[in-house]
């Protein structure tokens, strides 16, 4: 028998599904948890600033299924694109300071999930 405590859930009359902070929340968990985003917010945090880095980082992932999410996490505000007008044109990607706090207060869930499936082999440990 588990020993844990229970989370406490706030009584029905305290706190409903559509109060706007629990959209706000539910609308950021959906954000963050399309199939890819936290790989790819991932692998910008820990340095890729091209779209062959992110490729790299991100095993798996088609050209044109990082190509959208790029640009959705662009829209988001979450990811900054900048050109660099040469020879052949660079493109180069960074995570934009609301995408590095994203991150920050993602970290813990970062840390729990390595202890979590880290010695499983699973890879869900990234």
């Amino acid at each position: 028998m588990s020993t844990r405590a229970q989370p406490r859930i706030p009584a029905p009359d305290r706190l409903t599904i559509h109060e706007p902070s629990c959209r706000s929340f539910q609308g950021a968990l959906e954000l963050v948890g399309r199939r890819w985003t936290g790989a790819i917010l991932l692998a910008g945090m820990r340095g890729a600033r091209r779209f062959g880095e992110y490729r790299l980082s991100v095993p798996g992932i088609s050209d044109r299924l990082l190509a959208q999410r790029l640009r959705e996490l662009e829209a988001e505000g979450l990811i900054s694109r900048t050109v660099i007008p040469s020879t052949p044109v660079q493109i180069r990607y960074a995570l934009s300071p609301e995408g590095e706090e994203l991150m920050s207060v993602l970290q813990p869930l970062v840390d729990w999930s390595y202890r979590r499936f880290s010695g499983r082999g699973d890879a869900a440990a990234g």
